[in-house]
């Protein structure tokens, strides 16, 4: 029994001893690793179109208000409705606002709201004649952007041309130090659009269209930026 008592002991000592040489051993520092970033740059069209169209009401009570913009909305819904297409003309509804009026006073004296409704998609004519048949709001807002389709595509591209700059680039540095060339350690991919949404219209300019004409608008482009950054072992 003292045999196995000690035979322990001495297994315990040991395990001890390994796990302190463990925490004792220094990593040596990576030596002759570079770290750098490329970039790949696609400019393209912008292929989706939103449309915020917006009405406000205002009534001493907040039913009246309430049924108004209800009223308002049900009839564009209705009118939406009828040229909806999905990926072309998609029709969702937006905010929905109902506050107080106060007076100087502190008390409430009449109640204000508004409604909202969003018209989107890849079809521009689509979406703009729409719009225009729709009386019962005005166009609040006008943004453009990228499709998912348009967007997968040209960030795939993009990503091509970085991952080729990176390439090219690692070579160069590597030559540059006198070496012969490398091998990748670690690497990241990051996609960004540089390209924000802006309005290019508001509702006091859309009250001067008249029913059934088409409400212009006109997209830009957009560029879609791909980084590749990481590190490389120089050999």
């Amino acid at each position: 029994m003292k045999k196995k008592i000690k035979l322990l002991a001495v297994c315990a000592a040991l395990a001890a001893a390994g796990n302190a040489l463990a925490q004792n051993v220094v990593t040596p520092a990576p030596q002759n690793v570079l770290q750098l970033t490329a970039s790949g740059t696609i400019e393209v069209q912008q292929d989706m179109l939103s449309m915020t169209l917006v009405t406000t009401r205002d009534a001493t009570d907040a039913a009246t208000v309430q049924t108004q913009l209800k009223a308002a909305l049900d009839a564009a819904l209705a009118e939406a409705k009828k040229n909806a297409q999905a990926g072309q003309l998609d029709v969702r509804t937006g905010n929905f606002s109902l506050s107080p009026r106060y007076t100087k006073d502190g008390k409430i004296n009449g109640w204000q709201g508004s409604t909202e409704l969003v018209l989107e998609g890849r079809d521009f004519p689509r979406i703009t004649q729409t719009a225009g048949r729709i009386t019962t709001l005005s166009v609040g807002n006008v943004g453009f952007g990228l499709s998912r389709e348009q967007r997968a595509k040209t960030e795939t591209e993009a990503q091509n041309i970085a991952i080729e700059n990176f390439k090219q680039k690692a070579g160069e540095l590597a030559k540059g130090f006198g070496f012969g060339g490398y091998t990748l350690r670690e690497v990241s991919v990051n996609a960004s659009d540089n390209g924000p949404i802006r309005p290019r219209m508001m509702a006091v300019q859309a009250k001067s269209f008249s029913a059934d004409s088409a409400v212009p608008v006109e997209a830009g482009k957009t560029s879609v930026v791909v980084s590749v950054s990481g590190s490389v072992q120089l050999k």
